[in-house]
């Protein structure tokens, strides 16, 4: 078959060639008179004539084996598809899955060279980033309580707070809004509410009214308003202070006094502002380390919680409430969209997204950051190990380093090798998408096979 195309070609090279030489010899052969004699034009023209039909006569050559091919492959390929006992389609279905079994093996080798190589070489990079950030920050452990105790001279106060019939009291929690609890311990009052500011506004009036000594109506709403003052010079002296600490500028003054309030919040025990100082610090070091903007970075970071200390007014999450006040207080686009997508709320258009959420878990899950409960850890750890265990072909598993990382043992009879890769992504899917952790979860899959005999 290749001969017969070789033979073709070069025959319509052939008569190509010589076509253009009668063209040629037709356009530039010199007839006028005193060039050539007559009988040089006649001999001329009988040989130009010999030459064009020799190329008619090797076209129609050409012409005659072309077909002759075509009819020889045609005839050839009905026979291999006779002795296969298949039609086309279905031959040509065959090849292609032997040709996707033959390079399976070479595909494997070329994804390893191509991925498995690079993804090494990036996570051991990604590793160095983070750490140094992370030795960079040093912050100390978060140890701050959320209830609110005051301290009583003696238990005649105690006496004086609740007032004839209960007036003061009374008054107390109308002004304040705030629930004054007084039990049977000794030379203590406990406040109750759930907004930490105005359980704070209560404590200073409160400390304020013990040492004036005074406690009647008309002086707790008057140390209430003095303690409202003292208050609002907190907030802003306490954002003031964050921005300071951050080096920013152009803040406005509303997201000044938000900022402030959150010192008032707590997450886990975790003061919700030295939180945000310290994501701040982390997206920025982080920024720096792979080539972005750590300004950006650190605004993002800082406001990241800002929703926090949003009143009921704003309709939406924290994180959609923050990104809108945010925006309209004139913070750059790339702010905006990391506080808004810190949550996964809204799709990350910037990489500074990627960084507040990395910069969060990595302040959150840090140890002595948040208060966890014996039984809480205890929980997630079973949930974690009851999940992988629910996966056929596992024989057992084990979480590792306070629920960081879980190993899977499976049965290598029934899970082979391709198999086990699958199942630790399937793992992984599953644990992103039903459990709460704080940070990372390491997924290793151990299948082994041991063969042993013993001689006698």
């Amino acid at each position: 078959m290749t001969d017969i195309w070789t033979v073709v070609g070069i025959a319509l090279s052939a008569a190509t060639l010589a076509a253009g030489a009668a063209v040629l010899a037709l356009r530039y052969w010199p007839s006028s008179k005193g060039q050539s004699d007559t009988s040089a034009s006649t001999e001329a023209s009988k040989e130009l004539q010999r030459r064009i039909e020799r190329v008619r006569s090797i076209q129609q050559e050409v012409e005659a084996t072309r077909k002759t091919a075509e009819e020889q492959q045609a005839n050839l390929e009905q026979r291999l598809l006779e002795i296969a006992g298949m039609t086309k389609e279905e031959a040509r279905a065959e090849l292609t899955t032997e040709l996707k079994e033959s390079s399976q093996e070479y595909l494997e080798e070329l994804r390893h060279d191509l991925l498995d190589i690079p993804e090494t070489q990036i996570e051991a990079r990604a590793r160095a980033v983070l750490l140094a950030a992370m030795q960079r920050v040093g912050s100390t452990p978060m140890s701050e309580e959320t209830s609110t105790t005051v301290a009583l001279p003696n238990d005649e106060m105690k006496g004086r707070l609740i007032g004839r019939e209960g007036r003061n009291i009374r008054s107390f929690e109308s002004v304040t809004g705030v629930s004054l609890l007084i039990d049977e311990t000794p030379d203590t009052v406990l406040l109750s509410a759930f907004d930490p500011v105005r359980r704070e506004i209560a404590r200073v009036t409160l400390e304020a009214l013990i040492k004036d000594g005074r406690i009647h109506p008309a002086s707790i709403e008057e140390k209430h308003q003095e303690a409202l003052a003292e208050m609002d010079k907190a907030v802003i002296s306490l954002g003031e202070e964050a921005i300071r600490k951050l080096r920013l500028t152009s803040v406005h003054p509303e997201v000044v006094t938000l900022l402030g309030k959150l010192h008032f919040r707590h997450s886990f025990s975790q003061n919700t502002l030295d939180h945000s100082v310290e994501v701040a610090f982390l997206c920025s070091l982080l920024a720096s380390e792979i080539g972005f903007d750590p300004v950006l970075a650190k605004r993002a970071g800082l406001f990241h919680d800002l929703g926090k200390a949003i009143s009921h007014e704003f309709e939406g999450s924290h994180a959609s409430a923050a990104a809108k006040i945010l925006r309209h207080h004139g913070e750059p686009v790339e702010v905006v969209n990391a506080v808004a997508a810190s949550h996964e709320e809204v799709d990350a258009e910037s990489p500074y997204a990627g960084l507040v959420m990395l910069a969060d878990s990595i302040s959150a899950a840090r140890p002595g950051a948040r208060a966890d409960s014996t039984e809480g850890y205890i929980q997630r750890v079973r949930s974690l190990e009851n999940l992988a265990r629910s996966f056929e072909g596992v024989k057992d598993c084990y979480a590792l380093q306070a629920g960081r990382e879980i190993r899977i043992i499976v049965d290598p009879e029934n899970v082979p090798d391709d198999q086990a890769k699958r199942l630790a992504l399937q793992i992984r899917h599953r644990i992103e998408n039903e459990l709460q952790y704080p940070s990372t979860i390491k997924v290793t899959v151990i299948r082994e096979t041991r063969f042993s005999e013993t001689a006698k």
